[in-house]
């Protein structure tokens, strides 16, 4: 017996694809990469926003092309999707077999087992269990990092967000579990650790009582074998100052702050529902500027959001110039279904969103061209990801100063040696909006 599967959206929907692959393993069930062998097809879902959900819809559908021209005999939607639209899809996708929520991926065996005995089944609702370092799991990124999840769910209830609806409320893993994790995957190999969580500063809140990443990042870092740890998806509300102090202080910890922000007019900030102010968040980033030196500061922001006005716009692009982010994300307000925001008043039409998305666009790639530029001289551990075929001389890889799947890369001309894996020296030679060229140091 042999199972595909697609894995869609985030690194958070990735852990749970992984942990998903290492039931079914352990189960007997044979992985293949290729569609066409498989007899079971799951395809983990993203329901973030609207393009999210058609690439989805989208995925599922080519993949149920396999039930005539392939091997496919059970096809099931997990993840995001299934969570929140578990029986219409299943009333409006003849194609599904199964339906699987966020909250059920320890239940893939039961889908499996009743879909090939000819049962459609909806398994959802269920968003209490979060996974832990004896539940099975196979990794699907490259050998030299992985993510670990630290917690599951969200409390905050954005104006604009579903995932609270999806899944459920905030739950922290207990430090040492994830600690023993983490051993475990540095004794393998793994070179960088990625904490994630959908609010990482609110990590131990739940089960500490108090924000509790610094402490656990403490932790982590006398792990021998762990040489990066990187930590993404830090919120404002909960970035202490002994956080910073620890990102500072610790060489293994990746001066990488990713400081989903959203926006920077205080109106449209309140309309979120977001606790932050413009003031709050300048604060912030000067203290974490002052005491982290050479910080690479990631965020994402919308445009568009139901009443944000020209001279509102204006406030968020203004920001973006003077604050010079290393990285930013933009993404276009999407109008989700049960989210506050989606009944308000003044939705703005799509064009005009576009508009400012491409504007604001235009802005970042200018400011993060001269950052990238500014850095020709220095000089930067890269973590080595793969080598150009046609080029020899070629590798790649990635410094501090980029996570993987988000952020560009370092190309190193003249390495004829470095191998996936292992960390070089460079010195960047050339600076681009997303990308730098650098060369090995002796």
């Amino acid at each position: 017996m042999k199972a595909g599967f697609i894995s869609l959206g985030c690194a958070k929907n990735l852990v749970d694809t992984e942990v998903m692959l290492g039931i079914l393993q352990d189960n007997g069930i044979e992985l293949t990469p290729d569609p066409a062998e498989a007899e079971i097809i799951i395809v983990n879902t993203c329901a973030f926003i609207r393009s999210a959900k058609e690439e989805s819809i989208t995925t599922v559908l080519n993949m149920a092309e396999y039930k005539d021209t392939g091997c496919c005999r059970s096809l099931i939607i997990a993840g995001c999707l299934g969570e929140r639209y578990h029986q219409e899809l299943l009333d409006d996708m003849p194609e599904a077999d199964a339906i699987i929520g966020t909250g059920a991926w320890n239940r893939i065996m039961e889908a499996v087992r009743e879909t090939l005995a000819g049962n459609r089944i909806v398994l959802a609702g269920e968003n209490e269990i979060v996974y832990d370092e004896k539940t099975p799991r196979i990794l699907t990124t490259p050998s030299y990092s992985a993510y670990v999840k630290i917690a599951e769910g969200c409390d905050h209830r954005c104006a604009f967000c579903a995932i609270p609806l999806i899944r459920g409320r905030f739950r922290s893993r207990p430090m040492d579990d994830i600690a023993r994790e983490v051993a475990r995957l540095a004794a393998s190999g793994v070179k960088e650790i990625i904490l994630v969580a959908q609010d990482s500063t609110y990590y131990g809140k739940d089960i500490y009582d108090k924000p509790s990443l610094a402490q656990l990042l403490q932790e982590l870092v006398k792990i021998e074998q762990v040489e990066w740890l990187r930590v993404l998806y830090c919120y404002p509300k909960n970035f202490t100052d002994e956080l910073i102090e620890t990102i500072a202080e610790e060489p293994k910890i990746c001066k990488y702050v990713d400081l989903p922000l959203q926006h920077a007019h205080n109106s449209i900030l309140k309309s979120m529902r977001r606790p932050d102010t413009q003031e709050d968040v300048v604060a912030l980033l000067e203290k974490i500027r002052a005491r982290i030196p050479n910080v690479a500061i990631r965020s994402t922001f919308i445009v568009g959001f139901p009443g944000e006005t020209d001279a509102q716009y204006q406030t968020l692009r203004s920001f973006l110039i003077e604050q010079r982010f290393e990285k930013v994300g933009i993404f276009t307000y999407s109008q989700e279904e049960d989210t506050p925001a989606a009944s308000m008043p003044r939705q703005v039409p799509e064009d005009v969103m576009r508009e400012r998305y491409h504007d604001l666009m235009s802005v970042q790639c200018k400011i993060s061209e001269e950052i990238n530029q500014a850095l020709e001289g220095t000089e930067l551990d890269v973590l080595v990801e793969g080598r150009d075929e046609e080029q020899p001389n070629l590798a790649f890889g990635r410094s501090y100063r980029e996570a993987p799947g988000i952020d560009g890369q370092i190309f190193i001309e003249g390495d004829a040696a470095s191998q996936p894996g292992d960390i070089a020296r460079v010195r960047i030679v050339q600076g681009f909006t997303y990308d730098a060229v650098g060369e090995p140091v002796d």
